[in-house]
């Protein structure tokens, strides 16, 4: 399985990219991810700069309701690549952005996330079938 929780603050200002032809929106940025224990010799909380990457309308919500320094939580999984630099192979690891909620206190705490589901009812009227009718 390959899923993470990030919580932290974007490093950087929102840049939404939209590729060519598809028109599909993109959005890169770090998270800083303030770590759980202090370093013993500094007594200072390090941090964890954690490369993101969001497409389509999760792209969007994040470029509408969040900004550099503003707190966030996503769920994500990890994607490595490769790309050719100049003759090298450089690689690259970066979290695929799932999910997005609000981290509390945050000023646009009153929206909750972009998951598609939330906004779905599930109540609607549903046939009740008789367990007779079942072929197994």
């Amino acid at each position: 399985m390959n899923k993470l929780i990030i919580t932290g603050n974007l490093v950087r200002d929102i840049d939404l990219k939209f590729t060519e032809g598809t028109g599909t929106a993109v959005l890169k940025n770090t998270v800083a991810a303030k770590r759980r224990f202090k370093d013993k010799n500094t007594q200072k909380y390090e941090s964890d700069f954690i490369p993101i990457i969001a497409f389509g309308k999760t792209a969007e919500f994040i470029a509408e309701h969040f900004s550099k320094g503003i707190g966030i939580q996503i769920e994500a999984h990890m994607q490595s690549g490769k790309y050719d630099k100049n003759g090298t192979t450089v690689y690259t690891l970066e979290a695929v952005v799932e999910n997005v909620e609000f981290m509390s206190g945050s000023k646009n705490n009153n929206l909750s996330s972009s998951n598609p589901f939330d906004e779905m009812s599930f109540e609607e009227d549903i046939t009740p079938v008789d367990d007779g009718d079942m072929p197994f």
